[in-house]
């Protein structure tokens, strides 16, 4: 379990950095090639467009070897890294798009593939506590990763960058290949089991996965809901200089890598549907500090929504790979990455439309709606028995190289 378990939480960090520091340097260097703002978020949206069909990438998981798979898929992103090396000017801005969207489908296989490799790698009993270290390592990386690419763009250009993060996938596919995974005979889906409603099918059918999931949803919508709304109190109503907007986002990562440090134990204790209310709940008060006048409470609330919102998203894939037949998880895990952060491509822009009321009200439009969706997620009907929220067992075989 430690030989897995650290291999993964290396991919973890290895991938975090790679696409951590492109993903900014790609929206730089449009931005130098072209001067427009505009296109430079572009790459951003690229990048997220992909989640919504998720549910038919996750399909390919289900039909083909899922480690040779993901496998890959991270060497082809590495070569397409390397096409970047034709940039030279403006004319070939379209090849940074085509990287970012790139990246976009990548995340979608990636994700979901080592969503449904981590049950054939690791003990029922540990996928909370690896889910939640992988949670960390990545939250440091979007810390450093960054920072770092930015400097490494600034000294050397797009083209250094480039093949650093084309090195973290190849890196990423050898880890991926020293993951011991348990033999189990291949099961395949049935022709019910196919296609888009058999995803939403397995999500919505049982409680055990349809409260983590949903919460997860409304907490990463209300994310990207009110950061038009941070935007707006720090700069108007706490009158603050923008570079203050660095340090919420690093108190709030401290808070992610902490969280997800802790999260493993409470998932033990509460199961995956305490554990996303409980991350909802924190979420929702970390959105009513930011509304305080006093810039502490904005900090104090950056590190408390930093607890909550990886525990709402640790507690979804926990309970996704544990209450998911073996021959589906593919597409469910697909499908539900795209019930998570689909919703974020119209929330960002709503909360930009709201920020015009004010920075507060949007925030506590966000802190409303967690909070209800913890409450409607808490009422569990008289009588109703936890049979669906047993996990899905299936035979567990000794471990071997797989």
């Amino acid at each position: 379990m430690r030989r897995n378990a650290g291999l993964f939480v290396a991919i973890s960090l290895l991938s975090g950095s790679g696409s951590s520091a492109m993903s900014l340097v790609a929206g730089i260097w449009i931005l130098d090639l072209t001067g427009s703002t505009s296109l430079a978020a572009l790459a951003g949206l690229c990048v997220y467009a992909p989640v919504l069909v998720g549910p038919w990438l996750g399909g390919l998981l289900d039909r083909a070897p899922r480690r040779p798979l993901v496998i890959v898929v991270n060497l082809l992103l590495a070569a397409v890294l390397l096409a970047l090396f034709a940039v030279r000017g403006p004319e070939q801005t379209w090849l940074l798009f085509a990287v970012s969207a790139t990246y976009g489908l990548s995340y979608v296989l990636i994700d979901a593939g080592e969503t449904a490799l981590l049950p054939s790698a690791l003990p029922p009993a540990d996928l909370g506590d690896v889910n939640g270290w992988r949670s960390s390592a990545q939250e440091g990386m979007k810390l450093v990763a960054p920072l770092a690419g930015a400097g490494l763009y600034a000294w050397q250009g797009g083209h250094a960058v480039a093949v650093l993060s084309a090195a973290m996938p190849v890196l990423v596919a050898v880890l991926y290949a020293a993951v011991r995974l348990n033999r189990t005979p291949p099961e395949q889906p049935t022709r019910q089991q196919r296609g888009l409603r058999a995803g939403l099918a397995v999500l919505s059918g049982q409680r055990a996965t349809r409260v983590p999931v949903a919460l997860a949803a409304a907490a990463i919508a209300m994310s990207g809901f009110s950061t038009a709304a941070v935007y707006a109190v720090v700069t108007t109503d706490l009158g603050l200089p923008t570079t203050f907007l660095g340090v919420l986002g690093s108190a709030q990562g401290a808070g992610s890598i902490a969280g997800g440090l802790i999260v493993g134990r409470l998932l033990t204790r509460r199961g995956p549907v305490g554990v996303g209310v409980a991350g909802t709940v924190l979420f929702a008060v970390g959105c009513l500090a930011r509304c305080l006048p006093w810039w502490p409470a904005a900090v104090v609330g950056a590190v408390v929504a930093g607890i909550g919102l990886p525990w709402t998203l640790v507690a979804a894939v926990t309970a996704v790979q544990t209450h998911t037949p073996t021959a589906l998880l593919g597409r469910v895990a697909a499908t539900a990455n795209s019930v998570m952060f689909g919703p974020i491509t119209l929330a960002i822009p709503l909360g930009a439309v709201a920020v015009q009321l004010g920075g507060r009200p949007p925030l506590i439009a966000a802190a409303v709606f967690c909070l209800a969706a913890a409450v409607a997620a808490s009422h569990r009907p008289r009588g109703q028995w936890n049979a669906d929220e047993a996990p899905h067992r299936t035979a567990v075989p000794r471990q071997t190289t797989g």
